[in-house]
């Protein structure tokens, strides 16, 4: 039988020598090695993608490895996205390129109805509800950060197969969102609650998947002749549910390829294991280990920052030294700052001085340890009128304008000859694919000329212009391309979720950012007590803090800024960042740590207390408000209403986001305020004497009773005065 993808007769596709072009010895070792046993341990930035797709691609053009019996594994849809993506520029169709959740739950799925039998359950999209009423069955009281936390607890117990009546004598070096014994109750009652409502969560799929594999043996035979290749990638994030599932796959094959980096393990939270990966030779003995060090993303000044984070400590001895490909680069700096708002000052002007060089936004990166660190860089970057992309925000391919863009490219390509069919059937088309998508773009409105200032109007045009360009992109790569193909590439692509890139500055946990890379990072907050996390104590907790500190640099391509600041808001109790001084003592040609002036202390603040239970608060939208967000008070809906009104008016007037002119906490806090006298305006956090000059008669006109329309005048006016 003919193996897909490897008919040599279309010279787009290339042949197995020419698959093997471009590739660095290392990684040509890869792509040569026998399909059995393989081990790659990977450092960053060295092309990991590019090397098991090459591998692959060339099994399949040698007539090695048939494309429809190889799937390959990994974490993210995204990731499974670009893998699928650069076999198809490599000619090799068929390839199965899937979470382990999204292809245990395609086999869940078709096994189903004859292994078990009826309908299968709904899987749940989240744990919130069913944990809620779990723990409500127990006594136990929640908010939504408890719901998190317990969410989080059980997927950890769930992937490690701890079942909740193991759990308390399982749970020895965990910190449990509750008394162990109680948070055992509530994993059962949810359990219990789950099974009620016939419903399955995402740990359920893996579990299903393992019993039918392990106790229905004409399962297993199907899916282990389905699959004879195994390529997993992110291996050090395995957990030992996963690794079991995998085994299942296997049966006693040995076709498998694991990647992976031990020295990128920061997951072990949610229970990943990198012993997987460090003992893969002992588990396959025979098993080919091949590495690549040869860093291509990095300036070498950057690399040899991240060699020395990991040679501060000797606990991973597969630890690799990475060396760089690149041309030497400007020296990481340090910036040390007075408090968190100078901090994130320095930061946006940073950016606008690269900006102003013409560094693309989307190019630049603000990473943090924590969610709770965004807000302050977020109103900093609105502040300063620059565009940013939160990542966990809306997503790419659920935006109205994309949808829209998508519908009429598809409809374009239908009324080509051939409609939606591949390209190998149609008559190459007339105009250049970049021009056809732009045709279809120009037909909503689009233009090539970005709009003047930002806000939805420059959100929208960025989009499309995304758009644009990943059809540039593809005619690049297949000048063949047609409208068919492309519709095709968009549908993958939406279906991963893998967007492209939009022109604003990221702002992601470094968590969010791991397999990402910018030009320009900054990785802000590097206090002890963040990073580390105070939370970290043990060994093996710091250890991972640390290997999430050289995550963080390594995103880096060209210029990386570390900085830290003396204090949150005042006087200056912290210490930077005690992961810094292996960098600052250890690679030469560091820049000298930066000071920005001190402000005057009016000594050590009083903590702020919720104004309707006394709690302490600590979260910045809580603070706006003086209150817990779960106290209730009462407050002039209407008003709020109105002033809601007026923001969205107003930040259309002005072309920028509704948050720039008040964010939601600022506004509500006003309205449950209702001041009147400039002090008490100005005690309002978000409010500030810039903004009070701008919109403090629209303000003042709201809360008189005006309408949203009497204060849109008032602070246009106010902005015409500016």
């Amino acid at each position: 039988m003919a193996l897909v993808g490897a008919n040599c007769q279309d010279d787009r596709v290339p042949s197995a020598d020419q698959t093997l072009q471009g590739l660095d010895p290392e990684q040509r070792e890869v792509a040569l090695a026998p399909f059995g046993p393989v081990v790659v341990r990977a450092g960053a930035g060295t092309g990991k993608t590019r090397a098991i797709t090459h591998r692959i691609a060339y099994g399949v053009h040698a007539g090695i490895i048939d494309p429809t019996q190889v799937l390959a594994v990994t974490f993210t849809t995204r990731a499974a996205g670009e893998l699928g993506q650069r076999l198809r520029a490599l000619g090799v169709g068929g390839v199965q390129a899937r979470t382990f959740h999204s292809a245990a739950l395609r086999q869940l799925t078709h096994f189903w109805p004859r292994a078990i039998g009826g309908a299968m359950p709904e899987v749940m999209a989240s744990k919130a509800q069913v944990i809620a009423m779990a723990a409500s069955r127990v006594g136990v009281t929640t908010n939504p950060a408890l719901i998190r936390d317990l969410a989080s607890e059980i997927e950890w117990a769930k992937v490690s197969q701890v079942v909740p009546a193991l759990y308390e004598q399982s749970c020895a070096l965990r910190e449990p969102p509750l008394e162990a014994a109680q948070f055992a109750k509530v994993y059962e009652a949810y359990e219990q609650v789950k099974q009620d409502r016939g419903r399955l969560d995402f740990e359920d799929i893996l579990l299903l998947t393992v019993a039918l594999l392990e106790e229905r043996s004409e399962v297993a035979r199907e899916v282990q002749a389905r699959y004879r290749h195994f390529v997993v990638d992110e291996y050090q994030d395995v957990n030992p549910l996963q690794d079991r599932l995998l085994t299942g796959w296997l049966g006693g094959g040995e076709s498998i390829t694991v990647v992976g980096d031990s020295a990128q393990t920061i997951y072990s939270f949610t229970g990943a294991q990198a012993s997987y990966l460090k003992t893969f030779s002992q588990r396959f003995p025979g098993a080919v280990q091949l590495s690549l060090v040869r860093n291509y993303r990095s300036t070498p000044e950057i690399v040899g920052t991240a060699n020395a984070i990991l040679k501060a400590t000797n606990q991973d001895q597969q630890a690799l030294t990475l060396q760089s490909q690149r041309e030497h680069g400007k020296a990481p700096t340090v910036l040390e700052c007075s408090d968190e708002d100078a901090e994130a000052n320095a930061v946006v002007q940073r950016i606008l001085e690269q900006q102003g060089s013409g560094v693309a936004l989307s190019r630049m990166a603000i990473l943090f340890r924590i969610n709770a660190q965004s807000e302050t860089y977020e109103q900093a970057l609105a502040q300063a009128g620059i565009p940013y992309v939160l990542r966990g925000g809306e997503r790419f391919f659920d935006r109205p304008e994309v949808r829209q863009a998508l519908t009429l490219i598809r409809g374009a390509a239908r009324a080509l000859p051939g409609g939606l069919l591949s390209s190998q059937s149609v008559p190459e088309p007339e105009k250049p694919l970049g021009q056809s998508v732009r045709d279809a773009l120009t037909s909503m409105g689009w233009d090539s000329q970005p709009p003047t200032g930002v806000g939805a109007v420059r959100d929208r045009w960025e989009s499309l212009l995304a758009i644009a360009g990943l059809a540039d992109e593809m005619q690049s790569s297949t000048a063949q391309a047609t409208l068919a193909d492309f519709v095709l590439e968009l549908s993958e692509r939406a279906a991963a979720q893998h967007a492209p890139a939009v022109d604003g500055v990221t702002l992601a946990s470094i968590h969010a950012a791991k397999g990402l890379e910018w030009d320009c990072v900054y990785l802000v907050g590097l206090v002890d007590g963040t990073l580390p996390l105070i939370h970290a104590t043990t060994p093996d907790q710091i250890a991972e803090e640390r290997r999430l500190f050289y995550v963080g640099v390594t995103r880096a391509r060209d210029e990386l800024c570390l900085s830290w600041s003396r204090s949150r808001s005042g006087r200056g109790t912290r210490e930077r960042s005690r992961f810094l001084a292996s960098v600052s003592d250890t690679v030469t040609g560091s820049a000298p740590t930066k000071r920005t002036p001190a402000k005057p202390s009016a000594g050590p603040k009083k903590p702020v207390r919720c104004r309707v239970c006394d709690k302490v608060i600590t979260v910045a939208a809580e603070r706006k408000l003086k209150r817990c967000l779960t106290c209730t008070v009462d407050f002039d809906e209407e008003l709020y209403e109105r002033a809601r009104l007026w923001r969205a008016l107003e930040a259309k007037r002005a072309s920028v986001p509704a948050f720039v002119v008040f964010t939601d906490a600022t506004l509500q806090a006003i309205v449950e305020a209702e001041p009147a006298q400039e002090a008490e305006f100005l005690a309002i956090p978000g409010v500030g004497h810039n903004k009070l000059l701008r919109y403090g008669t629209a303000l003042q006109i709201l809360l008189g009773g005006g309408s949203a329309d009497d204060a849109l005048m008032a602070s246009a006016q106010g902005a015409t005065q500016d």
